[in-house]
């Protein structure tokens, strides 16, 4: 039985109503469900994590509820491994890899099954079914998944009873991690791997990154049409407009969405967007919607609130735009992962020489980071089911490793003159420029997802004045 509520307004439940609570329902058990277009793709993906780890038992949950504020709860979502690995999205579950004499595993899933109408647990408490929404039973979550599906509330019991050799993802389900013996190094390990499998992405998961930057195109658009109310209130108004299109399209944001004007642009990760929008400055809009599947975009465009940029922003723009125009440029099959952070930062540190920020000659400043004052930031990351995706892979594998079709990430060069800054003249200080594009790579080159908006400065302009309200 579910704890009660400290201060409810019942006292207890009365014999009769616990007996009147458990009948007159309908047998509501699914029998048209389908198997998730998913499906084969997650089974290739176990198929390469079982060849890694061949005797050993791997254990992926998909992680918990967590309190917002006494009994609120934070939205679930479920740790990315589990979803890459099989498509589901079910709270308290687990994904088990079982291994066979043959080296191979059989997989098989944990997940809290429907609450049973025999006892009070479905309607006693905030977790309960009747409170939370139906969950799939058992049955229906075989149907889907194509896996075979077991009670998560043995899976204590059951994982501490084998010997064995076992990797857990650490950090994810307290119960689970503590229900085995495991060693620190050789779970890492078993994140690493999760992380690189992520690396290229399959034809399905291309689709839903399609899915998730098209919309976040049609984001942008909603919010320069809307750009004259944010004007008229603050950054929250754009940070609502957006979000409506991501609940309307997909399941949410990706991340939370930047959405910096003035001064709030030269700040790297400004999510609080309570500040004014004012005619005159810029408007740095980083955001991506994250689809039903949980594959999310990552986008940014610096936009001029009064719908043209002054010389000084359009000055900024400019090198920020050339800049990322040589990273992408750079972003091939066989290419270091390396050189399209390269191509953009070198072009920025000649920028800034040229403009006497900092001393060169160029390629001094360069190899020095002199630059990084002004950048702060790499020049992308990897994309997918996180923003930052396959961020346990290991060096060689990512930063120091080759590009190969299939892969999504990120360009997105910056410059940041902080308003505090004394050494750029003044009318410099308080412009931030990104401009960040979603690129895949592909067999000769790369596609840019999100070229559906407009990156150089006139064609911002233009942009804007077909769509601003």
């Amino acid at each position: 039985m579910a704890k009660a509520r400290k201060n409810g307004l019942y006292g207890g439940v009365s014999a009769e109503l616990s007996a009147l609570m458990r009948t007159g329902w309908a047998d509501t058990e699914r029998h048209d469900l389908a198997l998730d277009e998913q499906a084969p793709y997650a089974a290739a993906r176990r198929a390469a994590l079982s060849a890694r780890f061949p005797g050993e038992r791997l254990v992926v949950p998909s992680g918990n509820l967590k309190a917002r504020s006494n009994d609120d709860l934070y939205p679930f979502r479920p740790y990315s491994g589990y979803v890459h690995l099989t498509g589901d999205q079910a709270r308290d579950g687990a994904l088990v890899l079982e291994p066979r004499a043959d080296g191979g595993h059989d997989a098989y899933c944990y997940q809290l099954p429907r609450d049973g109408r025999d006892t009070d647990e479905f309607w006693i408490g905030y977790h309960a079914e009747l409170w939370m929404g139906r969950r799939r039973s058992l049955a229906e979550s075989e149907r889907v998944l194509g896996l075979p599906c077991r009670d998560v509330r043995t899976a204590v019991l059951d994982l501490a009873a084998s010997t064995v050799p076992t990797r857990v993802v650490r950090g994810v389900d307290p119960a689970l991690e503590a229900a085995v013996r495991t060693d620190e190094e050789r779970d890492d390990e078993l994140e690493e791997v999760l992380s690189e499998l992520r690396l290229v992405k399959d034809a399905w998961e291309i689709g839903e990154m399609r899915k998730a930057v098209d919309s976040t195109v049609r984001g942008f658009t909603d919010a320069v049409s809307e750009l004259s109310r944010a004007v008229a209130t603050s950054e929250r108004w754009i940070e609502g407009t957006f979000f409506r299109r991501a609940r309307l399209e997909g399941n949410s944001v990706g991340y939370g969405s930047i959405c910096a004007a003035g001064d709030h642009a030269t700040i790297m990760h400004w999510t609080t967007n309570d500040g004014p929008v004012r005619p005159g400055e810029l408007l740095l809009l980083d955001a991506g919607v994250e689809t039903h599947s949980l594959y999310t975009a990552d986008v940014t465009r610096t936009l001029p609130i009064s719908g043209t940029f002054t010389p000084v922003q359009r000055q900024v723009y400019d090198a920020v735009y050339e800049a990322q125009e040589a990273g992408m440029a750079a972003v091939k099959p066989g290419a270091a992962y390396r050189d399209f952070h390269e191509a953009a930062q070198r072009h920025l540190a000649a920028r800034l020489v040229e403009w006497g920020f900092i001393e060169g000659p160029a390629e001094r400043a360069y190899e020095l980071g002199l630059q990084r004052r002004f950048t702060m930031a790499g020049t992308g990351h990897m994309l997918g089911l996180d923003v930052h995706d396959c961020a346990h892979a290991r060096n060689e594998e990512y930063v120091d490793g080759v590009l190969e079709p299939g892969m999504v990430l990120t360009v997105e060069p910056g410059l940041y003159f902080q308003p505090d800054d004394l050494t750029v003249p003044e009318e410099w200080r308080g412009i931030g420029v990104r401009i960040e594009d979603d690129l895949l790579v592909t067999g000769d080159g790369h596609e840019n997802l999100s070229a559906g908006l407009p990156r150089s400065a006139d064609e911002v302009e233009a942009w804007m004045a077909r769509h601003a309200g």
